[in-house]
C-alpha cells in the first residue's frame, strides 16, 4: 500500500487529505505541485524504474497554492482547480516531448470539494464534495462522458480509504447531525449504497485511517478507551476480535499518523510493516512498527523528505522521496530494525469493547444500507 503528503485540514476530527506529494496505488507514479513562489508548475514522478525521475508538466499560466493534484497508473496526472468561486474544473496533463498536453475534463459545482485518494483501479479518480446535510461522490476522469455523480451519502463525510483492488469499496467517516463519527462503507456500484463498517461504541468516533486488503490490516483512530481523548488502534477487517490500542503509537508530546502499510502480507495482518509520521515541535520523523512488535522504532527522515508520503516494497523496505537541491528526484530506502524484545502486542482496549470491528465486507454479503 502506498501513500501521499498528508497536511490536517479543517473538518471533523482533523481528516487527512492528500496534499503535496501523492503516489498511485500502484507504486508507479506520483505528482506534486513544484517550483518557488507563484511560480507553480505540476511534476510527474516515475518511480518503478532503476532510479526515480521528475518530469515537469508546465502549462502557460502557473497553478494556484490549492490546486489538488492525482496521479493516474498510465502516468497522466489530474488537476483540480478551483475557478470563479465554487466552481471545479479538472483536466489531465501529460507530456508531449518539450511541451504539456492538458485535456480538459469538465466541471463539478461545490463549495467543499477534495479529489480522493488514487483509485486501486489507476484509471479512474474520484471527488467527495461535502454539503450541509449530505455528501456526494463524483467521478472525474476514467468516465466516458465526464464528471459523473456516483453516490450520495446521508451526513457529513471525511476520510477517504479504499477497501478492495478494484476501487468498489470506499471507506469514509461519516457524521449524523450531531453524533458521533463513524466509519462506513459505500458501494460505488450499487448507486452508494451504505454498510456501517467500524463501531466500538455507541458514543465514541471512530475513523478509519488506512486499510490493507491484502492482508486485512485496519489502522483506526478513535477515543472509545479513553473519551475525549482519541487514540491509534489496530484490527483486522472482517474479525470479531477487539481493536487494539499499544501504548508504544501513543506519544505525549507528538502526533502519530500512518502513512504506508506494507502489501503482499496475504492475510498475515499481525507481520504487516506499517511506516508512520511523527509530528512534534521539532520537525517531522519517521516512524516504523508491526503489530506483533513492542515498540515502535523512531528514525530520522531524509535530508528533504516530503514528510508523510512513502511506500513499501513487499519485501519490507520503506522507499521514501526527497527533494533538494542537490538530489530534486531521490528515493531513501529504509528496513525495519530487529527488535530485541519478546513480541507482544499490548491491548488497552475497555472491556466494554468487545465487538469493536462489524466489518461485514459490503459487497459479500447481504446487508442493509445504513441510511
Amino acid at each position: 500500500m502506498t501513500a501521499c503528503a498528508i497536511e490536517t485540514t479543517a473538518g471533523d476530527g482533523g481528516a487527512v487529505w492528500p496534499s503535496r506529494f501523492t503516489i498511485t496505488a500502484n507504486g508507479a507514479y506520483a505528482a506534486r505541485l513544484a517550483g518557488t513562489g507563484d511560480a507553480l508548475y505540476a511534476e510527474r514522478w516515475t518511480l518503478d524504474g532503476p532510479e526515480p525521475y521528475a518530469v515537469p508538466l508546465p502549462l502557460d499560466q502557473p497553478e494556484e497554492r490549492h490546486t489538488q493534484l492525482l496521479p493516474l497508473a498510465d502516468g497522466r496526472v489530474l488537476t483540480g482547480r478551483r475557478v470563479d468561486g465554487d466552481r471545479h474544473t479538472f483536466s489531465l496533463l501529460y507530456p508531449t516531448g518539450p511541451g504539456t498536453g492538458e485535456l480538459s475534463l469538465g466541471a463539478v459545482e461545490s463549495t467543499d470539494l477534495t479529489l480522493l485518494p488514487p483509485s486501486p483501479d489507476g484509471i479512474c479518480a474520484y471527488a467527495m464534495c461535502v454539503g450541509a446535510d449530505t455528501t456526494t461522490i463524483w467521478l472525474v476522469a476514467g468516465g466516458a462522458f465526464g464528471p459523473e455523480q456516483v453516490a450520495e451519502v446521508k451526513g457529513r463525510c471525511s476520510g477517504g480509504v479504499w477497501l478492495d483492488r478494484t476501487g468498489r469499496m470506499l471507506a469514509l467517516d461519516r457524521r449524523l447531525d450531531d453524533g458521533p463519527v463513524k466509519a462506513v462503507a459505500v458501494d460505488l456500484e450499487r448507486g452508494g449504497e451504505v454498510t456501517p463498517l467500524l463501531q466500538i461504541t455507541e458514543e465514541s468516533h471512530d475513523r478509519l485511517l488506512m486499510a490493507d486488503p491484502d492482508s486485512g490490516l485496519l489502522l483506526i483512530r478513535s477515543d472509545a478507551p479513553s473519551p475525549g481523548h482519541e487514540r491509534l488502534g489496530w484490527g483486522v477487517l472482517g474479525s470479531l476480535l477487539p481493536i487494539r490500542f499499544p501504548d508504544c503509537l501513543r506519544l505525549d508530546d507528538a502526533a502519530v499518523t500512518p502513512f504506508a502499510v506494507q502489501p503482499g502480507q496475504v492475510l498475515l495482518p499481525e507481520t504487516c510493516s506499517v511506516a508512520l509520521r511523527i509530528d512534534a515541535a521539532a520537525g517531522s520523523w519517521v516512524g516504523m512498527w508491526r503489530p506483533t512488535d513492542r515498540r515502535m522504532h523512531q528514525l530520522a527522515a531524509p535530508a528533504g523528505w516530503l514528510a508523510g508520503s512513502g511506500l513499501w516494497t513487499a519485501e519490507g523496505v520503506l522507499r521514501l522521496p526527497y527533494a533538494t537541491e542537490e538530489t530534486p528526484c531521490g528515493l531513501a530506502g529504509m528496513e525495519v530494525p530487529p527488535d530485541p524484545e519478546p513480541a507482544r502486542v499490548e491491548v488497552t482496549v475497555e472491556p466494554r469493547v468487545c465487538r469493536p470491528v462489524p466489518l461485514q465486507q459490503a459487497p459479500l454479503a447481504d446487508r442493509k444500507a445504513a441510511d
